[in-house]
């Protein structure tokens, strides 16, 4: 069955942003031009998802409103005629099918994942977390819903990070795949999982980002999985299970090490590198910007 649908998980308190966040969901905070969220869903649709559900919590009006319809601010531009704006406030309205669920409290990646169970029922289907983003000139979900669709199991996206910030992630320990498509990006089979190990005790260097695609069997497992690491439900716990599990049972998990390019959004310092690089890159901000960049860089150094 081909996969259509994507969680994203938006309940999060963003509290590494406050004051900003105080009334501002961190999913709405601009990278350049558009919430990051957006780019998320961007890349979900790009990737054939096209029915898109979002994990909310209190204080997120805004990003509903985001991808509604805006007639009074349509109406102005119209008016102006301010096109190019017009279109841009239109993108986000027509991108996807977008639906919303509230988490109600913040118990974890795991328990927003279990609340999709009744909206994805029993199809395999993927979750994208907004403090990665990927670049679309190097998509990873259409790698990663092959993987799934040929092993029927589940799949992570991993990255190989210096030993020395193992500890900031999930971990896996992993095996190769001797029947690898020879796709752009290595693909490996995940034999276990640890959360934010310490260095000494990491399986690997290869880290767990936001990018997953998961056999439904996961509801099930994250029903019984006890609450591990800060009294939350971890999706990283579930996976470990789904690892030992049989095929027949949706069990198997893989693992492509994505080598593209990705911007990290989950801390301020590198939320700022993310929109000098997205901003630099841009056709239509990007060469003045490198231009000023190239002259201010070397003042940093007097």
């Amino acid at each position: 069955m081909t996969i259509h649908k994507a969680v994203i998980p938006a309940a999060g308190l963003g509290t590494r942003f406050l004051p900003a966040t105080k009334s501002t969901p961190k999913e709405m905070l601009p990278v350049v031009d558009k919430p990051a969220i957006q780019y998320v869903v961007e890349e979900a649709v790009s990737a054939g998802l096209d029915d898109v559900l979002m994990i909310t919590g209190r204080s997120k009006r805004t990003l509903a409103d985001h991808f509604d319809a805006a007639p009074e601010l349509e109406a102005a531009l119209e008016k102006k005629g301010d096109l190019e704006r017009l279109a841009a406030v239109r993108a986000s309205t027509d991108l996807a099918d977008v639906h919303y669920v509230r988490q109600g409290q913040p118990k974890g990646l795991g328990h927003a994942v279990l609340c999709a169970k009744h909206h994805v029922g029993d199809q395999s289907f993927a979750v994208l977390l907004g403090d990665d983003l990927i670049d679309s000139r190097d998509p990873l979900l259409p790698a990663m819903i092959a993987l799934q669709e040929r092993t029927g199991g589940s799949v992570i996206a991993l990255l190989e990070v210096d030993p020395d910030q193992i500890h900031l992630y999930g971990c896996a320990a992993v095996a190769p795949v001797p029947d690898g498509d020879g796709t752009q990006y290595r693909e490996v089979r995940v034999t276990g999982l640890v959360e934010k190990p310490a260095r000494a005790e990491a399986p690997s260097n290869l880290a767990v980002i936001g990018r997953y695609v998961l056999h439904p069997a996961v509801f099930e497992v994250l029903e019984h999985t006890a609450p591990g690491r800060h009294d939350e439900i971890q999706l990283t716990d579930a996976l470990a299970t789904l690892a030992t599990m049989a095929p027949e049972d949706g069990g198997g998990v893989y693992g492509v090490v994505f080598t593209g390019r990705r911007y990290d959004t989950g801390d301020r310092l590198d939320y700022l590198k993310a929109v000098v690089r997205i901003a630099a890159d841009r056709e239509d901000l990007g060469p003045e910007f490198r231009s000023w960049l190239a002259e201010f860089v070397p003042t940093l150094r007097s």
